[in-house]
């Protein structure tokens, strides 16, 4: 039988080691993995065919960057979610609903993850992705 003290020394060599790696995701100022990951997106937004595009930055976690309406543009980003950046599927069915000639780019991190969208408004898939978003995100009004 082994004594309480080798016994003792070996769950504390356990316990020590896998605490080891224990704040992966966080730096070395001691903010939250979440802070870490953070959002920091770029928005190029073209209203209509042949115009300028209009650029803006976006951080959230705080909420921040150019963005004329980063904190609601954040909000909307949250209740969104990350499936918002995902394209529709080739094999889906969409009505074939023009909603304008608006268009998009986001490029990126949201949560921590890369980011590389497209928006536009061609038909009713797309229009609900932007939608998702809202005019605030795109910081454009629609007509």
């Amino acid at each position: 039988m082994r004594s309480p003290a080798v016994l003792l020394v070996a769950v504390l060599a356990v316990a020590a080691l896998s605490a080891c790696g224990s704040d992966a995701g966080s730096d070395s100022s001691g903010d939250s993995p979440k802070k870490a990951a953070g959002t920091s997106l770029t928005i190029e937004v073209v209203a209509d065919e042949g115009a300028e595009p209009r650029t803006y930055e976006l951080t959230c976690d705080p909420a921040g960057g150019d963005h004329p309406q980063a904190e609601q543009g954040c909000a909307a980003l949250a209740k969104a979610g990350a499936e918002v950046f995902d394209p529709v599927p080739a094999d889906q069915s969409c009505t074939m609903i023009y909603g304008g000639p608006q268009t998009a780019t986001v490029n990126g991190t949201y949560g921590g993850k890369d980011v590389d969208a497209t928006f536009n408004r061609q038909n009713g898939c797309e229009i609900d992705r932007w939608e998702k978003l809202g005019t605030t995100f795109f910081n454009i009004p629609l007509q």
